[in-house]
């Protein structure tokens, strides 16, 4: 029997639609077959999955079972799909019998005892559910939250495979995550490790420069001879830019949400970033890239500061990718993989000696 369920692929910072294909009952001999370009990570899946099913009280497929991740011409990585697989086998099944699936948008990690776990780009993959219309969004809990900050989609948190099929099939209703606000801290807070520029005694012509540097939106070169505060500076001067809107907030959180970091709790796009690459960063690292292109740290750094200490020390590649960027305010990366363009507005801030 043939089931679907959608999902979605990562790219960039926006998500594109995947439609999760499940045949089973095929002749031959039993065993899984997964196709569509996936990375090594998805083609694990299929351990994380029969596990997941066991321990949840459910039988693996005993058959010749293919499992299609569609379009095929876009490649997909990261565990995204182990809750959308292990659904669409359970309705192929007939273990799991609901009302139009492809009515929902699924995303999630599966443990070895059927457990969720969050995935990277809640927030792109709660645009696209809001874009093409879905009934609702089902992710793990940190996702989840962090999907709620979207307007305009019903986003529901299911901490486990089994309470996802009980959710489906009506067995035990949930109620969709209450849409909320990003939490604001106070601006004399809101910078890296709470450094307040208040703190500074003396280097009064230093100050008035950054403050002017902020004020107009300006980069700003320093230098001085080691020990002088040229970085301790450079730590606070997030926390007299003015607080981000609402929409600078979900930009920065969408960027980081793509590269992993909300997950981990490195980043809850409350402060305006704070980026400080070494100065041996390749060129990738800090324009962005990779096999399938990802945010770098001029992305990162986006409606914040990027600080580079020891200018000098930097690679003249490294800092030649960044004329463009800040420019225009994002970058165009091109690779096998496809093409991205990533916003990249940010406070240049560079420190040196004499």
């Amino acid at each position: 029997m043939l089931a679907t369920i959608t999902s979605a692929a990562l790219q960039g910072i926006d998500a594109e639609i995947v439609h999760v294909e499940v045949n089973t009952g095929e002749s031959g001999e039993p065993k899984l077959i997964l196709v569509g370009l996936p990375d090594a990570a998805v083609k694990e899946s299929d351990d994380r999955v029969f596990s997941a099913l066991s321990n949840s009280g459910f039988k693996p497929p005993r058959t010749r079972t293919t499992i299609n991740l569609a379009p095929g011409n876009l490649r997909k990585e990261g565990p995204f799909y182990d809750l959308p697989i292990a659904l669409g086998i359970l309705a192929a099944t007939k273990q799991l019998v609901a009302e139009d699936l492809s009515q929902w948008m699924i995303a999630g990690e599966l443990s070895l005892s059927g457990a969720t776990r969050p995935v990277r780009g809640a927030l792109a993959i709660a645009r696209l559910a809001r874009t093409l219309g879905k009934r609702g969004l089902l992710l793990p809990g940190v996702s989840a939250e962090e999907a709620a900050l979207v307007a305009g989609v019903s986003v529901y948190r299911v901490d486990s495979l089994d309470r996802a099929v009980r959710f489906l099939t009506g067995e035990k209703p949930l109620s969709p995550l209450a849409a909320h606000d990003l939490r604001r801290r106070p601006s004399s807070l809101a910078s890296e490790g709470n450094a307040d520029f208040a703190e500074i005694k003396g280097q009064h012509a230093l100050r008035r420069a950054v403050e002017v540097a902020v004020a107009g939106n300006h980069n700003l070169l320093m230098i001085g001879p080691p020990g002088a505060g040229k970085s301790m500076v450079a730590k606070r001067i997030a926390s007299i830019m003015p607080g981000p809107t609402r929409e600078e907030h979900l930009e920065i959180l969408s960027i980081h949400s793509a590269a992993g970091r909300t997950i981990s709790g490195e980043m809850t796009g409350e402060a305006r970033p704070f980026r400080s690459p070494h100065h041996t960063v390749s060129d990738v690292a800090l324009l962005g890239g990779g096999t399938i292109p990802g945010p770098g740290e001029i992305s990162l750094a986006h409606q914040g500061i990027l600080f580079l200490d020891e200018l000098p020390e930097f690679k003249r590649s490294a800092l030649e990718v960044l004329r463009q960027p800040l420019e225009d305010g994002d970058v165009t990366i091109s690779r096998s993989a496809g093409k991205i363009t990533l916003p990249c507005a940010f406070m240049l801030v560079a420190a040196m000696n004499p």
